[in-house]
């Protein structure tokens, strides 16, 4: 028996894992790794079953082809000269931005796949990186951006030291919270609440988090920008502006205080569902807390004003002196300062979408307007995509139409584990690598912002060997440049190394001896750090702990804005703000209605958990629609009901669930179902739930222009019986 230690690799939490394997190599358990630095003997279900994820009898271990409508095992050579050959013709005929990528979950959360992605891509003179930030976080880049000079500067809460914690769309019991490193999160909340802090939770749900720490308020959905508008506009009515620290750091106060002027808390109520009382409560609350935080997720990011929630959240922690404080808001440091390589230059052109003016993010295009760049002619039309690690026709939004748009590329290649709903439409699907068959360092969030309390470093080799003929990503996309003839990252001298390198582990004896390029870019990263050989790594199994910023030296060294100021009042912000009284008083119309939110599920993580037998047991084997008693009786809707929830955009069945966790006039999904074509997938294709994206409306005219997401929460929807057939499914 062999006892190894490596990490997690699908969420923030990152959580070290004890690995046990036996004498024929395969893992018999796997345990929370107690000595681990940050995660501390903690890890989800997700993580300890990642074995049986990897192992699973419909993984796809050789490369394919279609033929005939049907996939076809093929050799390595014929499927890298054949989509090279391909991809050369379509590039020589139609231009670089004939190519397109998608990057998904949960390869995202490794170190190299997501950063190496870029390069690929740029390889063959494209620009079309799609990524899954425009489905849920794409609005905290654009934010940090304007205010602070840098995506890359993404402020945390301290929540181990925070007396008074607002959290905003945030189920951290289930999903570990976001952009945060996070692990043991029940156990440091109640340590907060331990130590004399307070936490409310705001959602239109009482989520699992709400009924077991802390205090809950039930907002209605997607209405959060009023409540950040008015929390600021009684912070200012009751003093609890620090105007010492926005002299010293900031700029455009002025025109923020003008704004939130028209938001007190009164007007706001008539949408959120929240007091007035209640909202001068917290800001007494937030102003006398030794170390305040207000903190917003998924939940809000996903909405129809994600951006703009965000920004006035950070001007609340900003303006109440809650930024660079202990117990407030921090902001973390990575191992290689790349805010300061990347800084946001007001004054440079913007990079947009072909068809629209949408800026692109991050150099990445919103996964909003896929279908748009392939059935749109023109310069730059999508012909052909690869899509690595990612499920976009049930991730995306209006997933029928991007279906329909992805069967009519030249060239569909999916780089997965297993032939997913969306790899099942694709010419070729190459075998690529689990988690744990590769190297690996924490990802960037951790490893580059330093989005963690207890903020550390780490180096794994892989715990298992490649399955089958299965080959990591990184090898993929270094083989695709090479046989397409574009060099890779646009660098001929890098082609050339690659190449010897690829030559070189061919050589008898030497050649398995010398390390894979991915093994080689790690260990240039771990030496430019300072951490050393990876040798040195090695025997620290368990993690090192590292050095954060010191409090106080972001907001004297670290602000990136031209004029080293933090930008409270960015001019698309202002902009986008004076539409909002318009939009209020559509929200009052809405009242009546029915809106829609995601929910997360412990079973579930995004659509690739839904494969596996015990996460899809009983009657976990599809998704609900959860709905407050009150709105089922004024439908006469009755417990496990089969409805339709439909829109102008779609319509879907599922069953009911009546909770009284959910707020009146809030009803909830969990996304990632609606397997039931991927015929390959034994597990997944007989589960009967429903895909909810294809309510969400894409293209250009239904994103939010500042960060290219769609709207998935807070969607207007309406629900009725639906007829009896096939009930019994």
């Amino acid at each position: 028996m062999q006892e190894t230690f490596t990490f997690c690799r699908i969420c923030e939490a990152a959580c070290g894992l004890k690995i046990h394997i036996d004498e024929k190599g395969d893992i018999s358990e796997i345990k929370p790794n107690t000595e681990h630095v940050a995660s501390a003997g903690y890890a989800c279900l997700k993580g300890l079953k990642a074995n049986e994820f990897r192992d699973s009898p419909d993984r796809i271990t050789s490369p394919m082809k279609r033929v005939n409508g049907k996939l076809e095992a093929i050799s390595w050579e014929q499927a890298l000269t054949e989509i090279g050959g391909k991809l050369r013709e379509i590039i020589q005929r139609d231009g670089g931005d004939a190519l397109g990528m998608y990057i998904g979950n949960p390869i995202s959360m490794s170190f190299l796949p997501p950063i190496l992605s870029n390069a690929f891509i740029k390889s063959f003179g494209s620009s079309k990186l799609y990524h899954t930030g425009s489905q849920d976080c794409n609005n905290k880049f654009v934010v940090s951006e304007r205010m602070y000079g840098s995506a890359h500067i993404q402020p945390f809460p301290d929540i181990d030291n925070c007396k008074f914690f607002i959290a905003v769309g945030s189920n951290p019991l289930i999903s570990k919270m976001s952009f945060i490193n996070f692990p043991h999160s029940r156990k440091r909340l109640e340590a907060m609440i331990a130590n004399g802090g307070r936490i409310i939770w705001l959602n239109p749900r009482r989520t699992e988090t709400a009924k077991s720490i802390g205090e809950h308020q039930f907002i209605r959905p997607n209405t959060d920008v009023y409540f950040m508008l008015s929390f600021l506009h009684v912070l200012i009515e009751i003093g609890a502006i620090n105007h010492h620290s926005i002299n010293a750091a900031c700029e455009g106060w002025e025109s923020v205080e003008t704004l939130v002027n028209d938001w007190p808390p009164e007007r706001s109520a008539a949408v959120t569902g929240i007091p007035a009382t209640t909202i001068r409560e917290w800001a007494a609350a937030f102003k006398s807390a030794d170390g305040a935080s207000i903190y917003s997720s998924t939940g809000v990011n996903q909405g129809s004003h994600g951006s703009l929630t965000f920004w006035l959240q950070e001007v609340i922690n900003v303006v109440s002196g809650n930024l660079d404080r202990r117990g407030g808001s921090l902001v973390g440091k990575g191992i290689i300062d790349v805010a300061r390589y990347d800084r946001f230059d007001p004054q440079k052109p913007k990079q947009t979408f072909r068809l629209a003016d949408i800026p692109l993010v991050m150099g990445t295009v919103p996964a909003g307007v896929l279908a748009d760049d392939i059935l749109t002619p023109g310069k730059g039309q999508l012909k052909a995509f690869i899509c690595t690690s990612g499920n976009p026709i049930l991730s995306c939004a209006n997933s029928e139409r991007l279906r329909g748009a992805l069967q009519e590329l030249e060239l569909l290649v999916a780089i997965d584990l297993v032939e997913s709903e969306t790899a099942r439409h694709a010419h070729y699907l190459l075998p690529g690598s689990h988690w744990l068959e590769r190297p690996d360092m924490p990802f960037a969030f951790i490893s580059m912002l330093g989005t963690s309390p207890n903020i550390f470093h780490q180096y794994t080799d892989p715990v298992l060997p490649l399955k089958g003929e299965s080959r990591d990503e990184i090898s993929i996309f270094l083989d695709l440049c090479r046989k397409s003839g574009f060099p890779f990252g646009g660098s001929k001298l890098l082609q050339f190394a690659i190449n010897c390198g690829h030559l070189g582990r061919k050589l008898p004896y030497i050649g398995k001896k010398l390390p894979d390029f991915s093994t080689v870019v790690l260990a240039i990263v771990n030496r430019v750090s300072g951490f050393g050989s990876l040798n040195k790594m090695r025997r620290q199994p368990h993690g090192v702990l590292r050095k954060n910023r010191e409090i106080g030296s972001f907001i004297k060294g670290g602000i990136l804005t031209p004029t080293a100021k933090i930008n409270l009042a960015p001019p698309e912000f202002l902009t986008m703000s004076r539409a909002l009284h318009d939009k209020f008083e559509s929200e009052i119309q809405d009242n009546s209605k029915l809106k829609l939110i995601s929910k997360r599920d412990r079973y579930s993580h995004n659509s690739w958990t839904f494969n596996h037998p015990s996460f899809v047991k009983g009657s976990r084997n599809r998704n609900y629609l959860y709905m407050n008693s009150e709105d089922a009786q004024r439908r006469d809707l009755q417990e496990d009901q089969w409805v339709n929830v439909f829109n102008a955009q779609g319509r879907l069945r599922v069953q009911l669930a009546i909770s009284n966790d959910m707020m009146p006039g809030a009803v909830a999904m969990t996304h990632g179902w609606g397997q039931q074509d991927a015929s390959s997938l034994a597990v997944a294709s007989q589960a009967k739930g429903a895909n909810v994206n294809i309510l969400a409306s894409d293209g250009p005219a239904n994103i939010e222009k500042i960060s290219g997401m769609v709207q998935f929460n807070g969607i207007l929807v309406e629900v009725e019986a639906a007829s009896e057939l096939a009930t019994a499914n």
